[in-house]
């Protein structure tokens, strides 16, 4: 169920939703970080935060997330939390070194009346926040991990734009009530 926003002439925009997996274990001298999981404190705060987006009745049209262990857990409990792990998907795009240009035109072909949450990995989701709502990559933003942003009026045309309309981390997400 799309959040639905209106200019004067009729025209509507995507809300876009962008979380930072959940706290995961150590990183490891193994070559393959792509196994990393989330630690036990980590799904916990994720399946509060998704308690958080379920009472406020957070409904998306696509869940989309980076196949890293980490980001597919968070993803995985956020859906299943929310009841819709239908519309789960992984994204090769979204993990670490992935093309954000490809990022945002998968995300705009849900539709200008879709909403769409993403999952993945620092530094480049606080990248693609940058430049989505200045033009560029400066835009100092922080996401922390299991932190979520909406970005509202999300559009693709000829490059990715919209409004932050708040950034919020877990901690602020799970007080509240």
């Amino acid at each position: 169920m799309a959040t639905l926003i209106s200019d004067q002439q009729g025209v509507f925009f995507m809300d876009l939703f962008i979380l930072r997996h959940g706290k995961a274990g150590p990183s490891s001298s193994e070559p393959d970080d792509r196994k990393r999981e989330l630690t036990a404190d980590g799904k916990d705060e994720i399946r509060r935060q998704a308690q958080w987006m379920r009472s406020r009745k957070f409904m998306f049209d696509v869940i989309a997330t980076s196949p890293f262990t980490r980001a597919y857990e968070t993803a995985e409990i956020i859906a299943r939390i929310l009841g819709q792990k239908d519309v789960l998907t992984c994204w090769e795009e979204l993990a670490p070194g992935g093309d954000l240009e490809t990022v945002c035109y998968h995300a705009a072909q849900y539709g200008e009346e879709a909403t769409v949450l993403i999952t993945g990995h620092e530094p480049a989701l606080s990248i693609l926040i940058s430049r989505i709502i200045s033009g560029s990559d400066a835009a100092s933003v922080i996401l922390a991990k299991g932190g979520l942003a909406k970005i509202r009026n999300y559009s693709f045309e000829k490059k990715p734009s919209g409004e932050l309309q708040w950034l919020l981390t877990p901690r602020q997400m799970i007080e509240m009530r």
